[in-house]
């Protein structure tokens, strides 16, 4: 499997997927953090995939999001964005809500 085949089955097979920097219990950067502390307000289980960790994934998923940094966050094969576009959905609601849909 090439790595833009596991990054395909990566967003498939998780309804809630997180692409960042470092773990969510140890951010590597500060974007990162507040896209781990929004997602963890909503308390919904999320996945996610360091990309620190993970080379050609780090520069593979750019070109096929079409969105050049990290965090990303795709809901049910959808890129919902980055952590300022996270951070605005959890002050206006959106982002818990799009959250419980994707795990009912």
């Amino acid at each position: 499997m090439n790595c833009l085949e596991i990054i395909k089955k990566q967003i498939k097979d998780n309804p809630i997927l997180l692409y960042m920097k470092g773990i969510p219990d140890s951010p590597s950067c500060g974007y990162s953090a507040r896209a781990v502390e929004a997602l963890s307000h909503c308390k919904v289980r999320f996945s996610y995939v360091d990309v620190l960790e993970n080379e050609k994934i780090r520069f593979t998923l750019p070109k096929y999001a079409n969105w050049p940094t990290f965090p990303q966050l795709w809901v049910k094969g959808k890129l919902i964005g980055g952590c300022d576009i996270i951070i605005q959905m959890l002050e206006n609601g959106e982002l818990k809500k799009i959250l419980n849909d994707a795990i009912k």
